[in-house]
């Protein structure tokens, strides 16, 4: 879309004003391009001024009165008045950033909406919206009978009453970090860890402290020194496959992480996403092994159905949950009610099983394709864990290589990977890249993403 926008930038400016132009159909043929695509073109020329669209007309080169800039505004006030107080969205704006036309993405969290179940959904939002109630206030703790479904995956002694329903996996940490954790105070996780995580602690005023893992995830005597020596109280983590490295806790570590917040007086936030992507039985998840209030649960749906279905399960006890709850009700009341009844019609049918027998089955053919054409082209990249299921390959880089200059010459090429550095809370250990092969449309596309990486790679080597 950005480059057809700019070529019809520069042909308005060799136009004369009232002038038209090509038809859609025209700019399609010419271009090779969707309809979507001219369509999102002249829209943004119109947003600039630079053409008007007549309804069953055309569109035209607008008069240079349209474009003619007026005196920006001094906006220089604006410094002094917000201080230091800084949202730093770095980390995750570009994993929502649609990619350019072209370019084979391999980079954020996403499915790729070849391998989301939108006819199914659609379907339930139609079922759904012909509830009587579809439109009413819903509870602010959300729907009972989608709390109970939360309650039931998680297990363990989980009621419905332990749920409340949020707005997606990101708002729930940032609701857990500000309910848990007092502005200025240490929250550890691990390194590398989940960048929307390490976002959502310093947009809530906490200082992320890492916790360095191995193959198996999290190291349960270095979390224990680690809150030993910061007096932190909130300890983040994925223990089931593991965003970036696909590591997964097994059951002793998961106790051993448990006995150890416990004795700190700490809480564990789960983000648990991910259980919905492994290939093999993992372990049941911290809260269901929880029976003191230590772990507060986080369940999304958005990553395993559609960007847009942005409902999370968060599970907590005691004054911890009544402090989330406050949180949600302040921040937005509550989640709309016909998304949480969509949501509940699509787990209760039978696309549901369907759907992530469908997806387990893609994505390990995926990540096998993957393997295999970074054995290929690029063997000395070596992947540091190969999960099984999951989102994404964590990279090792050889060292003389800048990570920084591959990621550029990644993009230049028109593929997109994700940066290492972005996981740490502090220095990276060495060039890391993450790949996500759950992003592109097709197993050819992975490959040929290795292919334009693997240039890459070698116009960044020094």
């Amino acid at each position: 879309m950005l480059r057809l926008a700019a070529i019809l930038r520069e042909e308005t400016e060799r136009l004369r004003p009232g002038d038209r132009l090509p038809s859609s159909r025209e700019l399609m043929r010419r271009h090779g391009v969707s309809p979507v695509t001219v369509s999102r073109a002249l829209s943004r020329l119109a947003a600039e001024g630079r053409v008007v669209t007549r309804p069953g007309s055309g569109t035209y080169v607008a008069p240079r009165s349209a474009r003619a800039k007026s005196e920006p505004a001094d906006l220089s006030w604006q410094t002094v008045a917000l201080g230091d107080r800084v949202v730093d969205d770095t980390r995750v704006v570009g994993l929502l950033t649609p990619p350019p036309e072209g370019t084979v993405p391999m980079t954020g969290g996403y499915l790729n909406p070849v391998l989301c179940p939108s006819r199914a959904l659609g379907a339930a939002a139609a079922r759904a919206l012909r509830r009587p109630d579809a439109w009413a206030v819903p509870p602010v703790s959300g729907l009972a009978e989608l709390r109970r479904w939360f309650a039931q995956e998680a297990g363990g002694d989980v009621t419905p009453s332990d749920v409340l329903v949020v707005g997606g996996g990101q708002s729930a940490l940032a609701h857990a970090f500000r309910a848990l954790a007092a502005p200025g105070s240490p929250v550890l996780v691990e390194t590398p860890a989940y960048p929307g995580a390490l976002a959502a602690a310093r947009a809530a005023g906490l200082r992320a402290t890492a916790v360095p893992t191995d193959r198996d995830g999290v190291r349960p005597e270095l979390l224990a020194e680690a809150f030993a020596v910061t007096g932190a109280r909130v300890f983040c983590c994925q223990p089931t496959l593991h965003n970036p490295t696909g590591a997964t806790l097994g059951l002793e570590r998961r106790e051993q992480v448990l006995a150890v917040a416990r004795a700190a007086g700490a809480f564990v936030v789960e983000d648990d996403y991910a259980r919905y992507f492994t290939t093999a039985p993992v372990p049941p998840p911290l809260v269901a092994l929880d029976t003191h209030g230590t772990v507060v649960h986080v369940n999304s749906l958005t990553k395993v159905l559609s960007p847009s279905v942005r409902v999370a399960g968060v599970i907590a006890r005691g004054p911890a949950a009544h402090r989330l709850r406050a949180s949600q009700v302040v921040d937005s009341f509550f989640v709309a009610r016909p998304l949480q009844e969509t949501v509940l019609e699509f787990v209760g049918s039978p696309a549901w099983p369907r759907h992530l027998s469908a997806l387990t089955g893609e994505l390990a053919a995926r990540r096998d394709a993957l393997l295999a054409a970074l054995a290929a082209r690029l063997p000395a990249a070596e992947p540091h864990l190969v999960p099984r299921g999951g989102l994404h390959l964590w990279v090792r880089l050889p060292q003389d290589l800048d990570e920084d200059a591959v990621v550029e010459a990644a993009r230049r090429e028109g593929v997109l990977v994700g940066p290492g550095r972005v996981h740490y809370p502090a220095e990276p250990p060495g060039p890391r890249l993450r790949l996500t092969h759950t992003a592109a449309a097709h197993l050819s596309e992975l490959a040929e993403g290795v292919r334009r990486l693997a240039l890459a790679v070698e116009r960044a080597a020094p």
